[in-house]
C-alpha cells in the first residue's frame, strides 16, 4: 500500500477535460506507474469528496475512472430521496476502456455536481438504466448492469473520458451555485423545480 496522494483536480476550462482519453494496453494497466495513479485517483475522491473520478480531471488523458458511493455520503439525503433516486452503496471499483453497451428504462432527471465545475450543479437527464463493458485494475474483462444513481455515476464518469461535461447535458435554465441548491431548491420535487425555472418562451 502506497502513502495517501492528493492529486489536483483540474477545473472547467482546462484543455484535457474537453479531449478524447486514451485507451490501455493490459501491460500499461498492470505497470506499476498505473497502478500508483489509480490508488492516487481513489485517494484524491475520497479526499474530494466524491463518487467518481476521471483521469482526465486530475490531468491525464487515459480511459480510467474510479467510482464509490459511500453509505456516509447518503445521510443528507431523505429515505423518500434515496428511494426516488434508486441511489444505494456502491463498493470501491476501477473501470478501464469502458464503453456503454446498451442503456435503457427511459430518462430521470436529477441534480448533478461535478469535482471540475466547483461550486455549481444543474438538472440533468440520464439513462436510468446502463449496461457498461470495461477492464478492472487487473486487466480482467468485466460488466456490470447498473440502474438509478449508480448508472447516472456511470454515465457521468464515461462521459468525462469522452470529453463530457455535465453542463453540456444539463437543463440549463436549472444551473445554480450548490449553496442555492441546498438553501432553496433540494427538498424540491425534480418536477416543482423543473416547473419553476422551465423556459416560459
Amino acid at each position: 500500500m502506497g502513502e495517501f496522494m492528493r492529486l489536483q483536480i483540474v477545473q472547467i476550462g482546462e484543455e484535457v477535460l474537453r479531449g478524447q482519453t486514451r485507451e490501455l494496453s493490459r501491460d500499461e494497466i498492470l505497470h506499476a506507474k498505473t497502478q500508483d495513479l489509480i490508488e492516487h485517483m481513489r485517494d484524491t475522491m475520497r479526499a474530494a469528496p466524491g463518487v467518481g473520478l476521471a483521469a482526465p480531471q486530475v490531468a491525464i488523458p487515459l480511459s480510467i475512472a474510479v467510482i464509490e458511493d459511500r453509505e456516509e455520503y447518503h445521510k443528507k439525503f431523505t429515505p423518500a430521496q434515496l428511494l426516488e433516486r434508486y441511489r444505494q452503496p456502491v463498493p470501491f471499483h476501477v473501470l478501464i476502456n469502458p464503453r456503454i453497451v446498451a442503456q435503457d428504462g427511459g430518462r430521470q432527471e436529477f441534480f448533478e455536481g461535478c469535482l471540475s465545475v466547483t461550486g455549481f450543479a444543474a438538472i440533468v437527464p440520464r439513462a436510468r438504466a446502463v449496461t457498461v463493458e470495461y477492464l478492472d485494475e487487473h486487466a480482467e474483462a468485466k460488466s456490470v448492469e447498473a440502474v438509478g444513481w449508480y448508472a447516472r455515476i456511470l454515465q457521468h464518469e464515461i462521459d468525462h473520458l469522452n470529453g463530457v461535461l455535465y453542463i453540456d447535458r444539463m437543463r440549463s435554465r436549472t444551473l445554480m451555485t450548490v449553496e442555492h441548491l441546498e438553501r432553496f431548491w433540494k427538498d424540491l420535487p425534480v418536477s416543482v423545480v423543473l416547473n419553476k425555472l422551465a423556459d416560459q418562451r
